[in-house]
């Protein structure tokens, strides 16, 4: 009897240890590097890739599958931990503009605070003294024929302070007044300091509560040393309101 070699589909399968889609995860690994210098070698001692007239199947052991495994798997640890490591320094950076705008807001109020507590302190123009000629008081003395400020009662060379913020407008000679300081205040008010004896400021010069604009005298029209103080709702003379009231009304006790 004649035998016949066996040929086409009949022909026996060649040996093969892993499947196609085992191969071709394989390659992708080794496109991302993942398999890199550990499985070309390794793969070198596994059998030759067999061609099955289309597709190459490789052949790999075990041990080299789980290894690749493991180095996938701490590649992808390693990306989680790094985005978690971003994500913490961008909380941390978003919780240090907070902070810092939070700072920023504190020191803003507290200089409107400290800015608003300025404007509104006023203090006495001479301090420890009294009034000694009132407001309105009728004399000869006076072209108008009353008092259009008080006295306050002060030896010649007494400190005279500012009562608050202000600019000074007039600084020097004032007639009947002697010299004198005229103060525009932050709220458009008028402050007048008459007779003086010195005075220690200049027109446009800005000035503080307390401040030391000059010394108390006997310039002018006076029959002894002291301070004439006027509040105004203008400059000029004539504008005149209680000086009393007005310091009262500031805080100052008169």
């Amino acid at each position: 009897m004649a035998f016949t070699r066996a040929t086409g589909k009949h022909r026996r399968p060649g040996r093969m240890h892993r499947s196609t889609a085992r191969a071709a995860g394989v390659a992708a690994l080794a496109t991302t590097g993942v398999v890199g210098s550990l499985a070309a070698p390794a793969l070198a001692a596994e059998p030759e890739v067999e061609r099955s007239g289309i597709t190459p199947v490789v052949s790999i052991g075990d041990s080299i599958a789980e290894e690749i495994d493991a180095q996938a798997l701490a590649q992808r640890q390693a990306a989680a931990d790094a985005a978690a490591r971003e994500a913490a320094q961008e909380a941390a950076r978003e919780r240090a503009a907070e902070a810092a705008k939070e700072a920023r807001e504190a020191k803003e109020r507290a200089a409107r605070e400290a800015e608003r507590k300025r404007l509104n302190t006023f203090v006495p123009p001479i301090t420890a003294s009294y009034v000694s000629t009132a407001y309105q008081a009728g004399s000869s003395l006076w072209s108008s024929g009353s008092h259009t400020g008080i006295d306050f009662h002060a030896s010649s060379g007494t400190t005279v302070h500012a009562v608050g913020v202000g600019t000074v407008v007039e600084a020097g000679w004032g007639g009947a007044y002697g010299n004198q300081v005229v103060i525009k205040m932050h709220d458009g008010t008028y402050t007048q300091y008459g007779h003086l004896s010195s005075v220690g400021v200049s027109v446009g010069q800005s000035v503080e509560p307390g401040q030391q604009i000059g010394l108390s005298g006997a310039t002018g029209n006076v029959t002894g040393p002291h301070l004439h103080f006027e509040a105004r709702t203008g400059q000029e003379y004539g504008s005149d309101m209680d000086p009393v009231a007005y310091l009262r009304a500031h805080g100052v006790d008169v």
